[in-house]
């Protein structure tokens, strides 16, 4: 009776152990010079959403700034990591801190989504990021 007790306790012990060790959503904040507009941010939304939808990513919920050209994204670590976010995004045609864009996927954001010196971005005079009133 007592091994079994004591078995019994050990059990618990590791069960609390292994499920204190368990390290909640993170944030991180990734750079994107293409992302500064507000019809960038919906094609970038559209995917995560699907993506976020389709498969158990870990991805959590995300913001973007369009002014900084970044987006903070929380994530469940034990299922992906920055790096994985990073080829999310760039699977989403947008470039990521360091990264580019996967050109297949680059081809398809809109013209406003593209890098400065292909002719995306804010033009002078017509702020992007700010979605139009109609």
């Amino acid at each position: 009776m007592k091994r079994i007790l004591l078995g019994l306790a050990l059990v618990v012990a590791s069960c609390y152990t292994l499920q204190a060790q368990q390290v909640g959503p993170q944030w991180v904040t990734i750079k994107s010079g293409n992302l500064k507009c507000w019809e960038c941010r919906d094609a970038l939304d559209k995917y995560l959403l699907k993506e976020k939808g389709i498969t158990e990513s870990g991805i959590l919920q995300w913001k973007t700034n369009l002014l900084q050209g970044e987006i903070r994204i929380q994530y469940l670590p034990d299922k992906i990591n920055p790096d994985g976010l990073r080829v999310t995004l760039n699977n989403a045609g947008f470039d990521a801190d360091a990264e580019k864009a996967e050109p297949d996927a680059y081809k398809k954001v809109p013209p406003s989504c593209k890098r400065a010196e292909d002719g995306g971005g804010p033009q002078k005079g017509k702020p992007c990021h700010v979605a139009p009133l109609n």
